[in-house]
Formats: structure tokens, sequence, C-alpha cells
């Protein structure tokens, strides 16, 4: 077995340049890079700092706060790493997938109805190793300490189908954390802003043997 080391942060919304990155194989970051797309140059200069970062392996998927423009617009800015929507990739024999989808109200990539997430999140290969998504799954966490949950039941459920070894995401940024197992997949929040956007929490690294 090979074990590979996951560097996984979300949320950075800008202040890429303010976070400390571990070494690792593997970056992903789950999405909000941007804080609202209000700046070209912010994603010029995010892919240009994840030039310069020396992991051998980077992959993206967009959040809410990047722009509602064709999916493909992303793909063709950011060419330091591998940007995933609603689609997968392979990696040293590691098998990934990634959507940036998530709850219609919150913005960019938003879907209508729980049935097209569910259609959507239906195509994920059942051989999924590592799923990434910006939001997270209903329950696991998705909530600020004595507030509702907000993630996505349709994901949960797809989660649950698939049994990835490992799913990644952020958006809810006071859900930061680990939960250790549930149905045989951990689960990590790596959105790395806190309050005002503040950049106060670093990337979660996790080893995995495949």
């Amino acid at each position: 077995m090979k074990e590979t080391t996951l560097i996984l942060m979300s949320d950075t919304h800008e202040q890429h340049r303010k976070v400390s990155v571990p070494a690792g194989d593997v970056l992903i970051h789950a999405g909000d890079f941007t804080y609202f797309d209000r700046a070209a140059r912010i994603t010029e200069d995010f892919n240009a700092w994840l030039d310069e970062l020396p992991h051998k392996h980077k992959i993206v998927v967009p959040g809410n706060h990047e722009s509602r423009a064709d999916g493909s617009r992303w793909i063709e800015r950011i060419t330091a790493a591998t940007v995933l929507i609603n689609g997968g990739t392979e990696i040293d024999g590691l098998r990934i997938w990634g959507s940036p989808n998530c709850l219609k109200d919150w913005g960019a990539f938003g879907s209508s109805t729980a049935d097209e997430l569910a259609a959507l999140y239906g195509r994920i290969p059942l051989k999924t190793d590592i799923l990434v998504t910006h939001g997270p799954p209903f329950g696991i966490l998705d909530r600020a300490p004595g507030a509702a949950s907000q993630g996505g039941r349709e994901l949960l459920a797809a989660v649950r189908t698939v049994k990835p070894r490992l799913h990644v995401f952020g958006h809810i940024h006071q859900g930061y954390g680990r939960f250790s197992r549930d149905n045989g997949t951990v689960f990590v929040n790596a959105a790395l802003a806190g309050p005002s956007y503040r950049m106060t929490k670093e990337p979660i690294s996790i080893s995995l043997n495949f």
C-alpha cells in the first residue's frame, strides 16, 4: 500500500497568500477562493500562488462565491491545478470526483430543486475514493453552534451510497474540522475563514493508505 498525504483547504476568500501550506502530495481546495469573484486579478494571483506551491498534484473545485459564468471559465483561468466541475480525475490510482453545486440560495452553481441535486450526485462514480464538494452533507460539520444544519440531504444520501474514503468540503466556516467516520467515510470541513473572513485556521493534513 502507498501512503498519500493530502492537504485540504477551502474558503480562503482572496487571502490565499496568508495561508501557511504544509508539505504533502496532493493539495485540494474546495472552493471560495474569491470574494464574489470581484476581481479577475484575484483569480490570476490565486493561479500563480498554486503554481508556486510544491505539491505534485493540485485539485480545485469552485464555490458559491465564484462567478455564475459557465464553469469552463474556471478551467481556462486556473491552469496550475485540475479544476473539477461535476467530473472526476485519477491521480496515482486515487479516483477523485468534484462538484461546486449546492443549494439554490448559496449563489453560484446553485441547483433549483432537490431532484436536480439528487440527479447530479447520482453521477458520482461508485468507485470514487475522494469526493470534493463545496457544500457539506446534511448533519456533518454543517452548522454554527446553536444553529440548524445547513448541509444537503441529497449529498448525504449520495455519500452513503458511494462510500468514498474521504469527503472534503467547506462553505460553513464554523463547521471547520474533521468527523472521524460515517458509513466508512472520513469527513473534513476545510473552511479556513473565520470572523470577518479572516484566515484564522490552518489547512488540514490527512494521510490515507491506498
